[in-house]
């Protein structure tokens, strides 16, 4: 409750108006089974329909996502989970957002900034390699050697269906055991050591049905920052089920199983049959 007080009142006070959480069944799009982002609900007003609220919205958003299904078992994925963001539907965009993200991790959240990463999309033939919000990160003082380039599997998100609003991100990462020294990138994340707390969606583009990207009539922001993993560091855990969110959970297969959550026999299973029941 205090993250999500946090982030809410944070861009409350710049000119964001809190939306409700929209139904997990989407509306209207058939293209899809649940709602899997934030954004989901928004596709109309990003691709420029007007929202009632205005140009600038911010929520807590429950979402449902199979595509990391087989990781689920891990410290720090779900199927389900509620994801904070805000979004500029045509309004701000990379000089505001980047230089906001910064300012509520490391002053309002106190993530230490020696302990973030952060990676920028390295360009394809649909799109530029993003220096801008490189350039906008060092100028923060995140240094060059915690600044990421990489491809569109990586550093791009959308559409949430087939079709729809999409675009280039930058994601931040916290490592999580800053004590054993420098880390190299893609093996922090392989070994969970490092975790992306924070996403910046920069959408430009409209994915149409034949595959190819056309520019949208605005620029829109989306962002997300997942309550389950942001709640576990806070907390100072590495494994999100020892959070005050998952333990109640967790307590109960111990008390019906007779078994022992801190038994690594018992890890994956409990937190892949925790998931599920939430």
């Amino acid at each position: 409750k205090k993250l999500k007080d946090s982030y809410i009142g944070f861009f409350a006070e710049r000119g964001h108006v809190e939306i409700p959480s929209a139904s997990l069944v989407p509306q209207n799009d058939p293209t899809t089974l649940f709602i899997s982002a934030g954004m989901h609900p928004l596709v109309p007003y990003l691709l420029g329909q007007s929202h009632p609220a205005g140009k600038r919205l911010v929520n807590v958003q429950k979402c449902l996502r199979t595509g990391d299904i087989d990781e689920v078992g891990d410290t720090f994925h779900h199927t389900f989970f509620e994801m904070l963001g805000n979004w500029s539907l045509g309004d701000y965009f990379k000089t505001e957002m980047i230089p906001w993200s910064y300012q509520l991790l490391t002053e309002v959240l106190k993530v230490n900034p020696d302990h973030l990463h952060v990676t920028c999309f390295a360009g394809d033939s649909n799109a530029p390699k993003d220096e801008e919000s490189a350039n906008l990160w060092l100028s923060l003082g995140i240094p060059q050697d915690r600044i990421h380039f990489l491809p569109k599997k990586d550093n791009w998100w959308g559409p949430a269906g087939t079709t729809g609003p999409c675009g280039p991100d930058t994601e931040m990462f916290v490592d999580t055991k800053p004590q054993s020294g420098p880390v190299d990138f893609e093996t922090g994340c392989r070994q969970g050591r490092l975790i992306e707390i924070w996403n910046d969606v920069f959408m430009e583009y409209n994915k149409n049905q034949s595959g190819g990207y056309d520019r949208l009539s605005q620029r829109n922001v989306d962002t997300g920052l997942g309550v389950e993993r942001n709640t576990a560091i806070l907390e100072g855990h590495q494994d999100n089920y020892l959070s005050s969110i998952w333990q109640p959970i967790i307590s109960q297969i111990e008390n019906i199983s007779h078994l022992s959550y801190a038994d690594p026999n018992n890890l994956r299973p409990m937190r892949i049959v925790a998931d599920h029941l939430r």
